[in-house]
């Protein structure tokens, strides 16, 4: 960032790039040549796309672009899946298994994944034209603040950025207080509350009590909540501080009075690309209702997939899928009737649920944990300390303070509105005494991945 911000602007782009390849071969050196050589197939094979005037052999590229980013994501992703699935059927015949040697997932394969695909599929549909050299495709792809876990950022968004981007004080010093909040989200809530989800998730379920159980699933879901939003907020914050600006990507989704609304406010750029290259192609709106149903189920299975190969995360999808539908048909009148809190509550409840599926990997495990949270058993001997206490109560307080109008203005002064030099007095102040919680924290503590670095 010193080094960026000390060139001139003409060697900006290249700064950004050297530091983006670095980042990623620190954390994998074998893979970085995997997204070097793609881009480079995606860059020519696109701009050759670009200027074909054949309807017929653009379709034919476009379709090769994506079978082969989607085949490296189904090679990497879900392979060991499929050889496991394959092997407990010829189990129950008795037949020879296959042997496999399991691969190692790329760091944030799904995600540039997905950008690959947006970018020949925004130029097949002649939204933004190709970016002319090979290095500032590379960057937009490989562009370290976003590239382990997001925002997913489509081409068009940042195409022009990229090229001209303005370079503006104020971005830098509201960069900095973006990404310490992200920082400050990431380690002093989620790390705590992932440090109790961990702990309770690993007992035996069999002998586990009912309170334990909910507090568990409740840490989780704080704890995947403030783990990605602390990250986009990190990652906005940096963009921004480089002059660029990317889309948002949470907006309070725990306050949400339904599952559609709920995946309109949680990880909103994954909900943008599901519904621009997914479901809008499927027919979106424009289809039978049944067909809108089963196309809406669909999306949101392929979304539990995208997240993990598992059966678990299978069925979390399709978990959410379901709740979507029957919104459509019904539930969702019966939710706007009996007013905000209680929907909140019950969505809450929902949302909950199937973060029980999403952590634990088998989904026979997970059917266990679920059937002790909905247990009598309420004699617990697991110790929660003040502390934990402490952190619980923060992240109950911050995942539904933007609830009421006046508490949303709050949040929206901090985060979005302009800046007087007073404000930034006292902003920069929290912003420093967060800065050196979180960087006290993370001395005096194990190392904690971010979740989203897995998918």
């Amino acid at each position: 960032m010193l080094v960026y911000f000390c060139v001139g602007k003409r060697y900006k782009n290249a700064v950004i790039l050297v530091g983006s390849i670095f980042f990623y071969a620190w954390g994998a050196p074998k893979f970085i040549f995997v997204i070097l050589g793609t881009t480079l197939l995606d860059f020519y094979l696109v701009g050759w796309m670009d200027r074909v005037t054949n309807e017929r052999h653009r379709k034919l590229m476009l379709l090769f672009s994506v079978t082969v980013n989607l085949g490296l994501l189904v090679y990497f992703k879900y392979s060991n899946f499929f050889i496991e699935n394959v092997n407990a059927a010829l189990s129950v015949f008795g037949d020879k298994q296959i042997h496999w040697t399991k691969l190692v997932l790329p760091i944030g394969i799904s995600f540039y994944t997905f950008e690959t695909i947006t970018y020949v599929v925004d130029v097949y549909r002649r939204v933004h034209k190709p970016l002319t050299k090979f290095w500032d495709y590379q960057l937009y792809i490989i562009l370290f603040p976003k590239l382990i876990a997001g925002p997913i950022i489509r081409y068009h968004e940042l195409a022009d950025q990229i090229k001209d981007r303005v370079d503006v004080i104020d971005d830098k010093l509201t960069g900095f207080y973006r990404f310490v909040f992200g920082l400050a989200k990431k380690v002093l809530i989620a790390n705590q509350m992932g440090q109790v989800a961990d702990d309770i998730f690993a007992l035996n379920y069999l002998e586990m009590d009912a309170l334990t159980a909910w507090l568990g699933s409740l840490a989780y879901t704080f704890q995947i909540y403030f783990d990605f939003s602390g990250y986009s907020d990190m990652a906005i914050g940096l963009a921004k501080m480089m002059g660029f600006k990317f889309p948002e990507n949470f907006n309070n989704p725990y306050i949400s009075q339904s599952i559609t609304e709920f995946w309109r406010r949680w990880h909103m750029t994954l909900g943008s690309w599901m519904k621009n290259y997914l479901y809008i192609p499927l027919g979106g709106n424009k289809v039978s209702k049944g067909r809108l149903y089963f196309n809406l189920w669909l999306v949101f299975l392929a979304s539990g997939l995208w997240h993990g190969a598992s059966w678990s995360f299978v069925f979390w999808g399709a978990f959410h899928g379901f709740f979507l539908v029957i919104e459509r048909a019904f539930f969702g009148k019966v939710l706007a009737r009996i007013g905000k809190l209680p929907s909140v509550l019950i969505t809450f409840f929902i949302v909950n649920i199937g973060w029980v599926f999403f952590r634990i990997e088998k989904i026979g495990d997970a059917f266990l944990y679920l059937k002790t949270m909905f247990t009598l058993n309420t004699n617990t001997e697991f110790e929660f300390d003040n502390e934990f206490k402490f952190y619980f109560f923060l992240a109950i307080v911050f995942s539904f303070f933007a609830i009421s109008k006046y508490t949303q203005k709050i949040q929206n002064a901090v985060y979005f509105d302009s800046y007087t030099n007073i404000k930034h007095f006292y902003i920069v102040s929290i912003s420093i005494l967060l800065l050196v919680l979180s960087i006290s924290s993370i001395t005096s503590s194990g190392f904690n991945p971010f979740i989203y670095f897995r998918f």
